[in-house]
Parts: structure tokens; C-alpha cells; sequence
């Protein structure tokens, strides 16, 4: 044990042969493995596993192990249907058991202090995984990172409340439980990271979809807005994106669900196994104004400037939906998205169709994409970027993402992209044919900001796609390290805030700076009417 111990005292990585690195950590020794130069350490516990009378409740401290953990292997995906057929996982695994995230380190020796990013899933709040490879830390790692993927729970294991759970909780409230994962692992990460090689105070969070609706989440929560430097969010906030509720009203779904689920009280629900919960009639399990980790709705948060004071990048694709999204299965006429549009809009319809230029039907596909991009969630990321340039008074960079992927590889007949980045089959019989994205669409910017095209089979990538992904990766791996994403090599990229017109820098293979008085006006509408 002293020579263990030894070697964990010389302040470099300990080894036993080049593809075995140990670290330290408060909870044991974890042993990783080492790809070329890059150390990896997957399937790292951060929490106690949230199971048995732990089920719906706020995450628990790790516990301790003997002797060395191997860390080579994703842990278990969090439990969760087969919401996105085409997601991509790097295990076949799922458990209850699920709070474990991974890290790809760089560094050397333990002194480095290196920037760490920190990078939260998409899925809705109902699926997806820090193992799926879209994400992976890799590439970002031989850039100078510290990078890390986080499982969180999803779903009715993450977010249901219901009025018994808070009843025993010690902070009187309930769900939101996947938030509460997510601030665990930043604290894990703010204890241990510097025996990676990474810095403490130089965290930046980051998400795509529903990680980046975490991101905002965290930076207005009194629990975790001190626990990181930086932030990143990629299509979506709470500022208009699965937008938060109440806790009587989120208790309310609770025990509806429980009732016509005849489950019982939540101590039966507690023994019910969790492959059969997930079967249940379920609708959507809200986040939570809860008055713990979110005191106020996040509006209020921000509009108070009482969010994160930190450095924000936020952006969203060019195509994040299609008017069918909106019309639901009717034909594309402007008289249907009319009337689709009518029950939010109401008096102020006609007003809507004239912003987005909608005249006649065959202004419906432009016109009708943005304004289904807006309301699903364009609009929201911008709010997000526009009102916390205002109350933060620290810098806010905005991005438009415009590339659109190639063609799916013409191996694959019979097959349609999906929504995660992969491939389904092609529904002929109730699924219309879609035209050809013209734009980047909802997800597809992943693999090209995290620089892991390769990991992403389905695609015919060219020789511009990588193009656009160097661009990509160099502005992400700029603001992680200095809090600007501006750099040699890739165009100038000037703040929003104090613009009457901000700048919307427009990443593509000819990357520059837009100002977009239509895009403005649009979103100043919107404001005006969601945010009166």
C-alpha cells in the first residue's frame, strides 16, 4: 500500500503501464484508460445510486470504495423508453443506478489546471445519455480541455413531484431531481477535477436541447450558479422551452398519475420495478418552481439579474423544425397554419403570419420553418441571450448555426434521419415524405461543435463538414479556456450586449457576423407577447 500511495504523492498520473492511469479521488482510487495520449476515466460514480427508498429523492453522497475501481467502462444509461429510435448509446446497460459521469483529460500531472468543460445531454428530459458518442470529450480533450459527460435521471425518475414526496423531503418540495443529480456532479467535479488535471474555478457548463435548458436551469439555481465560471447552451432555455410550473400544480400531475396508474401511495410506487414504472400512462413530468432549486420562474430569476454573473455563448440551428411540426399532419396551406397557430396567438395571428412573411401557400415552407423553429425553440435561446446580456453585465456571444448535414450514406435504403442524429426506418404508409433540410436541423450541431463526425456513421460527411467542425470546435474550446470565443483562425465574433442590432455570428464553411433586422423584429414581437 505505501508504494501506491507513493506514487499517488509525485504529482504526476500513477501507472502501472502506459494504458492503466490511477487518480485519486476523495471517494478511492479510479483507474482509467489511456488512448493515445488522452486519459479516460468512464462510468465514475458521483452520487449513491438512486434506488430503493432513495427512489425521488435528491441525490446522496457517495460512499467511499476499497482498493482501485476500474473506470473503463459507460456506467448504465438512466431508465427511459425508446423515445428517439436513431439515439445512439456507448452501452447496451440502463439502471436505476445511473449517476456516473465520465472525463477525458489531457494533462500530464495533477498541477496543470486545466479548463474544464462540462457537458449535459439532450433527450427532452426524458431520454438520452452521457455514453452516447455524439458527445464524446476526446477531441476536445487534445484542445487543451478537461471534458466530461454527465448521466442525469429522466423522465418520471427525474422529474415527478407529488405532494407525499414533498411531505418527507427535508426542503419541502419535490421533483426536479435530475437538476439536483446535475448539481452533484458539479460539486463532485469542483472537489476532485484538480487530480485530473483540471481547474476548479475555470468550469464551463455546457448542453445541447434539453442540457441546454439545464444550463440555464443551473445558472438560475442558488445551488449550483456559484460552481462554474462559464456557460454554454445550444437550442433552448426555460425562458419559453419546457417551461416550468408550479409545485401544487406539479404535485397535481403527480397524483393524477398515480391515480390512473391505481399505484398507490409512493411508498408502493417506491417497490413497483422500474421497468414496469416506465410502462404506465405517463404524460410529461414538469420542471418545478419548487422554492428549492429553483426559488422563483426563471424569468423573474433573470429579469432580477440573480442568475450566474457569468460569460454566456448561446445559439440555435437555422432549421429547428418544419411547419408539419405546427399543422400537424394537415396540408401545407397558409389557411391551416393559420388555424394551427390561432389557439396561441389568437387576435394577433394575422400579425404573426405578416412577420414571418407568410402571404400565401407558398410562402408556408419558409416562412412556416421559422416560425415553427421559433415556437419549438428558437425563441427561447434568444430570449435567454437577450435578457442576460442585459442584467449580467457580462459578455453574451449569439450564433446562428446554418450547415446542414449531407445525405444519410447511400448503404442505408429504406432508412430517414431522425431527430437524435441517427437513422429510422422509413414510415411510407403514415409518415408524409419531408423535403430535404435546407437549413441545420434540430441536434445536428453536436457532432460538429464536440469535433466527433467520426463517431457518426449514418452521415456521408465531406470534406467541408469537417471544415465547419474545426470552426466549431475552436470557438467552443476559445471561450472554455478565456471566456471569448475569439481567436487565430476563426472569424471575429463581437458581443450582443449594448446593440440596438446585435450580431448573429452565422457558423457555416463561410462563417461571418449578420446583422438581422428581421430576425430581431420577429423575436422582439414574440417577447412582447409571451414576456408582456
Amino acid at each position: 500500500m505505501a508504494i501506491i500511495l507513493l506514487l499517488f504523492t509525485s504529482g504526476s498520473f500513477a501507472q502501472l503501464n502506459s494504458n492503466a492511469p490511477r487518480v485519486s479521488t476523495v471517494n478511492g482510487i479510479l483507474e482509467g484508460t489511456n488512448e493515445s495520449g488522452i486519459k479516460v476515466f468512464k462510468g465514475v460514480p458521483f452520487a449513491a445510486p438512486p434506488v430503493g427508498e432513495f427512489r425521488w429523492k435528491r441525490p446522496q453522497p457517495l460512499k467511499p470504495w476499497e482498493g482501485v475501481r476500474k473506470a473503463n467502462q459507460f456506467g448504465p444509461n438512466a431508465m427511459q423508453l425508446n423515445v428517439f429510435g436513431d439515439m445512439n448509446f456507448g452501452t447496451d446497460s440502463m439502471s436505476e443506478d445511473c449517476l456516473y459521469l465520465n472525463i477525458w483529460t489531457p494533462a500530464v500531472t495533477e498541477k496543470e489546471g486545466l479548463p474544464v468543460l462540462v457537458y449535459f445531454h439532450g433527450g427532452g428530459l426524458v431520454a438520452g445519455s452521457g455514453s452516447e458518442p455524439r458527445y464524446a470529450g476526446e477531441k476536445m480533450a487534445r484542445r487543451g480541455l478537461v471534458a466530461i459527460t454527465v448521466n442525469y435521471r429522466v423522465g418520471i425518475f427525474g422529474f415527478l413531484a407529488h405532494p407525499e414526496l414533498t411531505a418527507e423531503s427535508s426542503y419541502h418540495a419535490s421533483g426536479n431531481f435530475g437538476y439536483l443529480d446535475q448539481v452533484a456532479a458539479l460539486k463532485w467535479i469542483k472537489e476532485n477535477i484538480a487530480a485530473f488535471g483540471g481547474a476548479p474555478n475555470r468550469v464551463t457548463i455546457a448542453g445541447e436541447s434539453a442540457g441546454s435548458i439545464s444550463v440555464s436551469a443551473l445558472m438560475c439555481s442558488p445551488l449550483s450558479k456559484h460552481l462554474f465560471a462559464q456557460a454554454i447552451g445550444s437550442s433552448g432555455s426555460l425562458l419559453g422551452t419546457l417551461s416550468p410550473v408550479q409545485l401544487a400544480d406539479a404535485e397535481k400531475i403527480g397524483e393524477d398519475f398515480a391515480g390512473k396508474n391505481g399505484v398507490g401511495s409512493i411508498a408502493d410506487m417506491r417497490k413497483v420495478p422500474a421497468q414496469k414504472l416506465l410502462a404506465l400512462k405517463a404524460d410529461r413530468f414538469p420542471t418545478v418552481v419548487d422554492g428549492y432549486f429553483l426559488p422563483e420562474n426563471p424569468i423573474v430569476i433573470f429579469s432580477k439579474g440573480e442568475q450566474a454573473q457569468v460569460p454566456l455563448l448561446v445559439g440555435w440551428n437555422s432549421q429547428e423544425m418544419v411547419p408539419a411540426f405546427l399543422l400537424q399532419g394537415k396540408e401545407l396551406t397558409v389557411t391551416n397554419l393559420k388555424e394551427a397557430v390561432k389557439n396561441t396567438f389568437g387576435d394577433q395571428t394575422d400579425k404573426v403570419l405578416e412577420m414571418y412573411h407568410i402571404t400565401d401557400d407558398a410562402s408556408v415552407s419558409e416562412g412556416g420553418t421559422d416560425l415553427a423553429s421559433d415556437m419549438f425553440i428558437g425563441f427561447s435561446s434568444w430570449k435567454w441571450s437577450d435578457i442576460h446580456s442585459k442584467t449580467s453585465g457580462k459578455e453574451v456571444f449569439r450564433y446562428k448555426y446554418c450547415h446542414p448535414r449531407p445525405d444519410i450514406v447511400a448503404s442505408m435504403p429504406g432508412k430517414v434521419a431522425g431527430l437524435a442524429g441517427g437513422v429510422q426506418e422509413k414510415d411510407t404508409k403514415n409518415a408524409p415524405e419531408l423535403p430535404k433540410a435546407k437549413g441545420a436541423v434540430h441536434s445536428a450541431d453536436i457532432e460538429y461543435a464536440m469535433g466527433n463526425l467520426p463517431t457518426n456513421r449514418v452521415y456521408d460527411w465531406q470534406p467541408e463538414d469537417y471544415v465547419v467542425s474545426d470552426i466549431f470546435q475552436m470557438y467552443y474550446a476559445n471561450f472554455v479556456k478565456t471566456g471569448d470565443p475569439n481567436g487565430i483562425g476563426v472569424p471575429d465574433w463581437h458581443v450582443v450586449n449594448n446593440q440596438s442590432v446585435p450580431p448573429v455570428l452565422q457558423i457555416d464553411v463561410d462563417t461571418y457576423e449578420k446583422t438581422n433586422e428581421y430576425l430581431e423584429s420577429r423575436y422582439n414581437f414574440l417577447d412582447g407577447f409571451f414576456f408582456p
